[in-house]
């Protein structure tokens, strides 16, 4: 499993080297242990309450990227304090990113307050997309009622016969994924219109509108 280390102190004065230092000397045994493979080291001197951190958006760059599957740190409080801390556990959860600690000796035990916010805020966020996806389906609605065509902003409306590939408008998949919303949201908005297609379609013309 290749996994990143993450190791932070709140200053820059010169006695915090060594912190730093015995973070990582002890989140390099903690992988070795497990048999993970350490893809980098991230160190900082910053506060945790800052959430605006360079090694904080290169280490989820490495998860996003699907480069990395794990994150070392010392404990908790080396990700961040107060609320940072809350964003980046829901962060790192979305992405399905175990977080395992040297002071726990493997996977990390959020505190009930903690797990209790973590699930308010998920709740949250979910009815934010369910509102968002009813605003988004019926402000189509509303564009067909008023003579909107969808196909005719179709990229593959002049392809050569053959299999009839299911007709659905691209460029708005290409705005949902903008708004950050998954394909198997995507594809039951689209559901919701009536463009009867699945996840893997949607994702799959998404991937060729790219590459196109």
């Amino acid at each position: 499993m290749n996994t990143i280390i993450y190791c932070r102190v709140s200053t820059d004065k010169k006695e915090q080297e060594t912190s730093l230092s015995r973070q990582e000397q002890e989140l390099r045994q903690l992988a070795q242990e497990y048999g993970m493979n350490v893809l980098s080291v991230i160190t900082e001197r910053k506060s945790g309450y800052d959430i605006e951190r360079d090694g904080i958006f290169q280490m989820l760059e490495f998860f996003t990227n699907q480069k990395a599957e794990c994150l070392l740190i010392q404990d908790e409080t080396r990700l961040g304090r107060g609320n940072t801390k809350i964003a980046l556990f829901h962060q790192l959860n979305k992405l399905q990113i175990p977080i395992y600690t040297a002071i726990h000796n493997g996977k990390l035990e959020l505190s009930e307050a903690d797990s209790m916010v973590l699930q308010i805020v998920g709740a949250v966020e979910e009815y934010q997309r369910k509102i968002h996806n009813i605003k988004i389906k019926r402000g189509m609605n509303k564009a067909i009622e008023e003579g909107y065509d969808p196909g005719k902003n179709l990229s593959n409306r002049n392809q050569s016969p053959g299999r009839q590939r299911m007709s659905f408008p691209i460029e708005e998949v290409v705005r949902l994924r903008k708004n950050q919303l998954t394909f198997e949201e995507i594809a039951k908005t689209l559901n919701g219109l009536g463009y009867n297609v699945s996840k893997a379609t949607v994702h799959r013309r998404y991937q060729e509108f790219h590459n196109a």
